[in-house]
């Protein structure tokens, strides 16, 4: 291969010495190519700067696929059970309307955390779609995955246009955002205005393993997701010295968890908590009914998102974003990526949450 020759599949299976039938499917993930070899393709291909099949090239060849997939930090089950997710969800079908193509929900899970499937023959597999070789034309990442980035690594290895919704995936692709920083300020600084000096945060998942607990000084600095730590670090500028708990999820059964452990020693427990999500809110206040804590009297509470929780009582205090206009937002940048007249790539959009007052937040009483 010359110097100044685009490296060619065929040249990076010279080089991993494989066929270069068996270098495809190491990039497509869908044949039976150990992992031992995929990497080896993989590294060469890396030596050579060669990006991947180039899937316009293969759209001249056999059209587009009519499908564009949306990848979900957490499992589809969970993920319906999320407000926010839902809405993005619909936000991205009003926008990619004018390509009259299909959603496929894929999960940014590893292989081996997928179920696995008994088939006639009684042959053991696990499902063959995933972010490596699901035939798409283009990608929406939804959501603040601590995994993002090995994420984006298979779909830059792909060569597929990628827009992501929350989570800086890097320059070359767009990002739809909202002011998770400055938002989560001004709801602490709302706790601070009432008198609150004792707060407790808690927080989404922080790091690939989704690790639940204590929120460390380790945690933080290790964290893999740029909304959390956003959220978080807004949080800090008014709440310095802030503990705090790790969620495994955004889920009411987490933000449960983590309130019966905020609020169980009266000695400890903070008079105001700061949850990154409505869904943690709504967990922390399950667990004050419980402790029988009361709301806003003995601890107040702060919500991020905005959404409509099923049986909550309370009119949370939340930072309220526009979920349906990021996911719409999303699907214009798909719609602009995948242009035939290959227009101007889709510049980067940050929202503006607003600060709802609700009856969950009061002045700390004195202790």
């Amino acid at each position: 291969m010359s110097e100044s020759a685009r490296p060619t599949l065929s040249d990076v299976a010279a080089r991993a010495g494989v066929s270069a039938s068996t270098a495809s499917l190491a990039f497509s993930g869908s044949g039976p190519v150990s992992d031992a070899t995929k990497q080896r393709v993989l590294a060469a291909a890396a030596e050579l700067g060669y990006a991947g099949p180039d899937p316009r090239a293969r759209s001249l060849r056999r059209g587009r696929s009519g499908i564009v997939g949306v990848v979900l930090e957490q499992r589809v089950r969970t993920a319906f059970l999320d407000p926010v997710k839902i809405q993005m969800l619909d936000g991205i079908t009003e926008g990619i309307a004018p390509l009259g193509a299909g959603l496929l929900l894929l999960t940014d899970v590893g292989a081996a955390d997928l179920p696995v499937v008994d088939t006639a023959d009684g042959i053991v597999a696990t499902p063959a779609l995933s972010v490596e070789n699901a035939p798409v034309d283009a990608v929406v990442l939804v959501g603040c995955s601590p995994r993002l980035g090995q994420t984006v690594a298979a779909l830059r290895r792909r060569g597929i246009p990628t827009v992501a919704i929350e989570g800086a995936a890097g320059s070359d692709i767009p990002e739809i955002s909202i002011d998770n920083r400055d938002a989560t300020r001004r709801g602490a600084q709302h706790l601070r205005d009432l008198g609150h000096a004792d707060a407790a945060i808690v927080t989404l998942p922080l790091d690939p393993a989704r690790t639940r607990g204590p929120l460390t000084a380790a945690l933080e600095a290790g964290s893999t997701s740029d909304t959390a730590s956003e959220r978080l670090r807004g949080a800090r500028e008014v709440f310095p010295n802030a503990t705090g708990r790790s969620a495994a999820a955004s889920s009411i059964e987490e933000g449960l968890e983590a309130g019966r452990v905020l609020l169980a020693d009266p000695a400890t427990r903070p008079t105001a908590i700061i949850a990154q999500s409505d869904l943690l809110a709504a967990g922390v206040l399950q667990a004050a009914e419980e402790l029988g804590v009361a709301v806003p009297g003995e601890v107040s509470v702060v919500g991020f998102d905005g959404i409509r929780v099923d049986g909550l009582q309370h009119d949370l205090t939340t930072l309220v974003q526009p979920s349906v206009a990021k996911g719409r937002a999303a699907g214009e940048a798909v719609v602009r990526m995948l242009a035939e007249d290959g227009g101007d790539a889709p510049a980067s959009r940050c929202f503006t949450s607003v600060l709802h007052i609700g009856d969950t937040t009061a002045p700390p009483r004195a202790r």
